[in-house]
């Protein structure tokens, strides 16, 4: 019963997993095909590419995933099926408000989802949520990030305004076209680090709680290779939606501003990696700094109506995704645990 249920949970992640990736496409190339710099086709393989190249660059955003809940030593010793069932529940939860928001056209953050959705399932299992960890590796970046992408996006596209100011803007938007290959593909790999990371460390979570894992041991291989073909599979089946929302409601963009976002973006996912091991969200990330590069036009050119709806779905992200997850941890301990 236990392994069955931990595999159900592993399947349970790699749909999530491949749902982010259809949802999240959207970050790395919209930019690229809204300027016209890449096809979508040439973007999507570049961005699936590189999707799973990303995701074999580093292990400290999955261990800080798998560090968000703590299962009391007695419920995996004596119940691993609640545990269990709590792991999925909190999948389930953010694979629902992902297609939620991917109808809608939102591009609203997989990652808070997946957070979300692990601490409500969690409360709702009367497990330990580390509100620590939530606090220093996933609110206060939430917070900062968007701020610092928006911010410098600003700054770096008014460096390249000034530098490039005596070039014709034809031969500047042609050079910036061919750059633009190189900011996607390096948004892409950031992804596939920042994203793919979560749902190894959710399956870590799942093999830890069945008992096939302790909490100090390397992700295995197996799980990296799965996570990466997952994300990349999703990256690849494309995000229309979400990339109609990022690459021209928001505002038109030009490869110069196309170049600048990209790159800023780019930047901040690895530094959140590396040096802070916080997961967080490429989509407020990438639009934050689309905002940013945008505003250098005028603050007008920004369609802050669509941005307030952005907003408002980075806001009700948490708790739709915790709701969602508690009500499916209901009914799944009613049909696995009671019944």
């Amino acid at each position: 019963m236990t392994l069955a249920i931990v595999i159900a949970v592993i399947l349970v992640a790699l749909v999530f997993d491949y749902t982010n990736g259809f949802h999240d496409a959207a970050n790395a190339i919209a930019t690229s095909v809204s300027t016209r710099a890449l096809t979508p086709r040439v973007a999507l393989i570049l961005a699936a590419v590189m999707n799973f190249v990303g995701a074999f660059l580093g292990q400290k955003v999955a261990q800080t995933v798998a560090d968000v809940i703590a299962f009391p030593d007695d419920m995996l010793d004596n119940d691993p099926v609640h545990a269990l069932v709590i792991v999925m529940a909190g999948l389930l939860g953010a694979i629902t408000w992902n297609m939620v928001t991917w109808y809608f056209g939102l591009p609203s953050s997989s990652s808070h989802a997946l957070i979300g959705g692990l601490g409500g399932a969690a409360i709702a299992g009367g497990v330990t949520v580390k509100w620590d960890t939530v606090v220093d590796k996933v609110l206060i970046p939430m917070v900062l990030s968007p701020l610092f992408a928006f911010g410098a996006g600003f700054v770096v596209m008014l460096g390249i305004m000034w530098a490039f100011r005596r070039m014709k803007p034809t031969k500047a938007n042609r050079g910036f076209k061919v750059a633009q290959t190189v900011s996607a593909a390096a948004m892409a790999l950031g992804h596939g680090l920042q994203d793919a990371q979560k749902t190894m460390g959710v399956i870590f979570l799942a093999l830890v709680a069945g008992g096939y894992a302790t909490a100090g041991d390397d992700l295995p291989v197996w799980v990296i290779i799965a996570a990466a073909s997952a994300i990349s599979l999703g990256t690849y089946s494309g995000g229309w939606r979400i990339m109609r929302t990022l690459g021209r409601r928001i505002i038109h963009l030009d490869p110069p501003r196309g170049f600048a976002a990209e790159s800023v973006a780019a930047s901040v996912l690895y530094t959140t990696a590396y040096v802070y091991e916080a997961p967080i969200s490429t989509t407020h990330t990438i639009t934050s700094a689309v905002m940013g590069v945008g505003a250098t036009k005028r603050l007008s050119a920004v369609r802050w109506g669509v941005a307030r709806s952005i907003l408002a779905a980075w806001v009700l992200t948490f708790p739709a995704a915790a709701s969602a997850a508690a009500a499916c941890y209901f009914v799944a301990h009613f049909f696995i645990e009671v019944v």
